[in-house]
């Protein structure tokens, strides 16, 4: 995915960081335990959220991380849906690599395939079990590319059908209020996601002549519309927000606040100011 989703970390409580810590670490378990070492290299912020939503009751585990042999066992959450966050970030990571093999340069296309590669025993096993969320998610990805094809002047329908993917990541729940809450904020992340993308891919793109929903939909006019596209990416978060409010989130609730009122904001802002490309090599979150 893309790694938007992250915490404000000087505004965790010591127990909050501690638990998301652990949440980190129990996702990169599970993905490991269901599509294989390889598919813990594609780990990314956005589904440690997503685990978090999915995960209001959960266990603590202990794990050794692959990636620092000498540390100590950590903590980890052992909890379902932490497995369902493992196999939809697998199957998503391997789809937005089948997207830059489409749409990248020459260099980018060519370590997409590599990864295609090694990634794809992980991601069939994946599939295996979610089955209904790889054929949703081919869908949308095959109506986004037909309105990228078309070149549709138009901000809503091409993030409509990004957001259809992420909405469809949460399973059925129980309580039905708690289902269309989770589908709703999911929905609105994944259409935050999608048009901050591609603001942040703007120059990217227009030198590449690729498609791009602001350049379509403001041509030539993109920076004298930046306050429009604010306005509905803040409409997004307050809808997103919203939503999380109806939620039962146990344990996960201020990491999950922190995120949609002070993580989402600030990343915005490190997008539109052009840092963005920068604080995201740094994988330990935002501080402020």
């Amino acid at each position: 995915m893309f790694g938007y989703l992250r915490p404000v970390r000087d505004e965790l409580k010591v127990r909050e960081l501690q638990a998301y810590e652990a949440a980190y670490c129990g996702l990169c378990k599970s993905v490991g335990r269901r599509s294989g070492f390889i598919a813990r290299c594609f780990l990314n912020y956005d589904m440690v959220f997503l685990a978090m939503l999915l995960s209001p009751q959960s266990a603590k585990g202990q794990c050794r991380c692959p990636a620092r042999l000498w540390c100590r066992k950590k903590d980890c959450v052992q909890a379902e849906g932490m497995d369902i966050a493992a196999d939809v970030g697998t199957i998503l990571s391997y789809w937005k690599l089948q997207d830059t093999i489409l749409d990248g340069g020459f260099w980018a296309r060519l370590e997409a395939r590599f990864l295609c590669g090694i990634l794809r025993p992980g991601y069939l096993r994946a599939v295996q079990k979610r089955p209904d969320f790889d054929q949703t998610t081919a869908s949308c990805l095959a109506r986004l590319q037909v309105l990228e094809t078309e070149n549709v002047p138009s901000l809503d329908q091409p993030a409509d059908a990004f957001a259809c993917i992420l909405q469809n990541a949460a399973p059925t729940l129980t309580d039905s209020r708690q289902d269309r809450a989770l589908r709703q904020l999911l929905y609105h992340i994944g259409r935050w996601i999608y048009l901050l993308d591609a603001w942040d891919d703007l120059e990217e793109d227009r030198n590449a002549g690729r498609y791009n929903p602001i350049s379509s939909r403001f041509p030539g006019a993109e920076e004298e519309n930046q306050s429009y596209l604010r306005t509905t990416l803040r409409h997004s978060r307050s809808l997103a927000a919203s939503a999380a409010a109806l939620l039962t989130l146990g344990r996960w609730e201020g990491i999950v606040q922190n995120i949609l009122y002070l993580g989402l904001p600030a990343v915005e802002e490190l997008v539109f100011t052009g840092r963005w490309r920068n604080i995201k090599r740094n994988r330990s979150g935002i501080h402020e």
